[in-house]
C-alpha cells in the first residue's frame, strides 16, 4: 500500500494518519499520541517511549507488568518481544482505541500478553494481582485524565506493586498541573522519585520505586546500564544520565534549603 498523507480513519475523538512509511495515532491534531514504523512495528519511535523503558534500570527482570492506556499498543509490542518472559496486561478504556490493534500490528491475546477494556484506576483498586512495574499512559482527546492523576490513584499504584516495584507515568510537560502530579507520587511513594525529561521535550516521565534505597547509585546504575544496552537499544544510557542528574538537583536543592533555614 503506497504512503499516504492523509487520514486512514477519522472518528469523533481518534484519527489515524498515514504519512512516509508511519502510522501515527492522535487524539487531536497535531498531538501525537503513538507512532509506527510500518517495516518495523515494534520498535520504538517516539522518545517519551524509549525513556519510559528506563523502568529496566531499576527493575530489570519483571515478571508482571502492567499498563494504563494502550494507545498504538508501542510499549507493549516492544515488551511483548523483548520481555518474553514477563506477563503483560494493558488496561484501556476506549473499544475504540482496542477496535485498531491490528492496524498497530498489536498481538493477539495470549497466556503471557493481554488487552483488556476497562478503566485503569477501577483494575488496580479491583484486580488482586500485585505487579512489578506499572506503566502509566493514559490519555484522552482533554488530556490526563483525573482519575489516573488523583492523590488516590498514586497511592492506589503504591499498593499495587510487590516491594521493589517501580511505577513510571507519562506526563505532559506543558500541562499546568504536572508539577502538581509529580508532588502526589512523591508523597505516594515517599520521596523514592525522580523525574526525566524525554528527550522531545514534550514529555516527562516519572519513575518512582517501592524501595527503601532510591535511586541506584552511579556504580550500580552504570553497571546495570552495562547489561542491559546491549539487548535494549532504546537510549538507555540518556534516561540514566537523566535520572542521576535530576537526583543530583534534588539533593543540592534539599541541601540549600537547610543551610537557609
Amino acid at each position: 500500500m503506497p504512503d499516504r498523507d492523509t487520514p486512514t480513519a477519522d472518528t469523533e475523538s481518534t484519527l489515524l494518519h498515514e504519512a512516509n512509511g508511519e502510522l501515527s495515532l492522535h487524539f487531536n491534531f497535531p498531538t501525537i499520541q503513538s507512532r509506527m514504523l510500518k517495516v518495523d512495528p515494534d520498535r520504538l519511535v517516539l522518545d517519551y517511549t524509549r525513556t519510559m523503558m528506563g523502568f529496566l534500570l531499576l527493575q530489570p527482570k519483571p515478571k508482571r507488568i502492567v499498563m494504563i492506556g494502550l494507545g498504538g499498543g508501542s510499549l507493549a509490542k516492544y515488551c511483548r518481544r523483548m520481555l518474553p518472559d514477563s506477563e503483560f496486561i494493558a488496561v484501556e478504556l476506549s473499544e475504540e482505541i482496542i477496535a485498531l490493534r491490528d492496524e498497530f500490528r498489536i498481538p493477539p491475546d495470549g497466556p503471557r500478553f493481554s488487552v483488556l477494556c476497562g478503566d485503569g484506576a477501577e483494575y488496580l483498586r479491583s484486580d488482586a494481582g500485585l505487579a512489578d512495574v506499572l506503566l502509566i499512559d493514559g490519555f484522552d482527546s482533554e488530556g490526563q485524565p483525573p482519575s489516573l492523576c488523583s492523590p488516590a490513584f498514586y497511592g492506589d499504584c503504591y499498593a499495587k506493586l510487590n516491594a521493589g516495584g517501580v511505577l513510571v507515568v507519562n506526563l505532559c510537560a506543558n500541562d499546568s498541573a504536572c508539577g502538581c502530579y509529580v508532588g502526589r507520587i512523591r508523597s505516594a511513594f515517599d520521596e523514592k522519585c525522580v523525574v526525566v525529561n524525554a528527550e522531545d521535550g514534550d514529555n516527562k516521565i516519572v519513575f518512582a520505586q517501592k524501595c527503601n534505597t532510591f535511586p541506584p547509585g552511579f556504580n550500580e546504575l552504570t553497571e546495570r546500564l552495562r547489561k542491559l544496552e546491549t539487548i535494549h537499544r532504546v537510549d538507555l544510557d540518556k534516561t540514566a544520565q537523566g535520572m542521576l542528574r535530576q537526583e543530583r538537583k534534588r539533593r543540592w536543592g534539599r541541601k540549600a534549603t537547610k543551610q537557609k533555614a
